[in-house]
């Protein structure tokens, strides 16, 4: 193992310029249940979200590094998102960190470190349900200032017109503690509509407790017997890739179509008898969310 001069500041170099770093780990799918199971996590002390992404039908923002999307989160304010992933935080103009809701971070995976900047502010309740079942342009979920940081930084116009909605995805999120972790933990399930699941797990600290933090949350991820996914992947990615699929298989996803993608739109009888589809695959593979008492701290 090296030492000394050989690691000295290699992990401050990582983080340099980030506002505070994020370790993620995602949980293979077969040890899902189990992980829920040992944290006390279920559907009864959850945050329900439903998460929306938009792009191109060939995932132009995605290949450049750019992910939109919105959040709803049942009984909660929901949210808009613009970020950029990788980013060099020096070039990262400092204007836009005068916003309480923008943020440079440093995401930590299996992977790597790569830095992030990312804009985020409330959108009105029923704005995104509109914008899915297409009777309001994508473009009106961002605020003026969003889509100028989105133009300053990917240098270009985008156009909102060639994108599309993909989702919606149902997730189930906690926040909790662990006398075995000495940072709050952030656990998070993601189901898709075919009832895929996929778990992560995350800690954020300073970044100045950025290298015990790496080797702290990893290690104790494994006391507990919890394998890291070999073929770890960002949800995200995870998601697009699905329903990018889909719209290829269904010759679908003409340019400047805003119809919903990959799912009906809410509210409508499609998207109710998707739903309740939907509910009997997922209670069947979510099975750790269905049961139990948990000591989550919402």
């Amino acid at each position: 193992m090296e030492r000394g001069s050989a690691t000295r500041g290699k992990v401050a170099a990582l983080v340099s310029g980030a506002n505070s770093i994020e370790i993620k780990v995602t949980i293979p799918e077969s040890q899902v249940d189990s992980s829920l199971a040992r944290f006390g996590l279920t559907i009864a002390n959850d945050e329900e979200r439903y998460v929306y992404f938009y792009d191109t039908p060939d995932l132009d923002l995605h290949r450049a590094g750019i992910i939109t999307r919105a959040r709803r989160v049942v009984g909660d304010q929901h949210d808009s998102t613009v970020k950029f992933r990788p980013v060099i935080p020096d070039h990262v103009a400092s204007k836009w960190r005068t916003f309480s809701d923008f943020k440079i971070e440093a995401d930590a995976s299996e992977k790597g470190v790569t830095k992030s900047a990312s804009f985020s502010m409330p959108v009105r309740k029923g704005v995104i349900k509109r914008i899915a079942a297409g009777e309001i342009a994508i473009e009106e979920l961002f605020t003026k200032d969003q889509q100028a940081f989105l133009l300053s930084m990917a240098n270009r116009n985008i156009d909102f017109s060639t994108m599309m909605v993909f989702g919606p995805l149902r997730a189930h999120r906690w926040k909790f503690e662990d006398p075995g972790c000495p940072w709050p933990i952030t656990a998070e399930v993601w189901v898709r509509e075919d009832g895929a699941r996929m778990m992560e797990a995350s800690i954020k600290a300073p970044v100045v407790q950025a290298a015990a933090a790496m080797g702290g949350f990893t290690a104790f991820l494994a006391e507990f017997g919890a394998e890291r996914d070999v073929e770890e992947q960002a949800k995200t990615r995870w998601a697009l890739m699905y329903y990018a699929e889909k719209l290829r298989k269904a010759g679908t996803g003409e340019p400047g179509q805003r119809a919903l993608a990959a799912a009906p739109a809410p509210g409508s009888k499609s998207a109710k008898r998707a739903k309740r589809s939907s509910k009997v695959k997922a209670g069947k593979r979510v099975k750790g969310l269905a049961k139990g008492k948990g000591r989550t701290k919402k």
